[in-house]
């Protein structure tokens, strides 16, 4: 089972400050769909190393959206692309539908 997105960090981060946290919130909403799509483009196409590029920025997001398991695989992942290798694929494919479905709740 793919752990779960949360704003735990964000909200550590940003404390009392709403407005900071709305527009930590609003990068992420804004950000991450553009790296995905990015990241369909590369991958379809077999570009390995663009594809290890985008990994290592969505891994961040990763890590902010307190998926630490996903974090490392994304590390994994991002070493196997650029050995021309694509084992952990479709596990970070599920680890992107995840989080785009948490966007859209956030």
């Amino acid at each position: 089972m793919i752990e779960q997105p949360n704003l735990d960090y964000v909200d550590q981060l940003a404390g009392d400050d709403i407005a900071f946290r709305g527009q930590f919130i609003e990068i992420i909403k804004a950000e991450f769909p553009l790296e995905k799509e990015e990241y369909f483009g590369h991958v379809t196409n077999n570009r390995f190393k663009e594809t290890a590029e985008i990994v290592h920025k969505l891994k961040h997001k990763f890590n902010i959206l307190g998926m630490q398991d996903s974090y490392k695989l994304a590390v994994t992942y991002e070493m196997e692309l650029l050995k021309g290798n694509q084992d952990s694929k479709s596990k970070f494919i599920k680890v992107l539908q995840t989080i785009d479905e948490y966007i859209k709740t956030i």
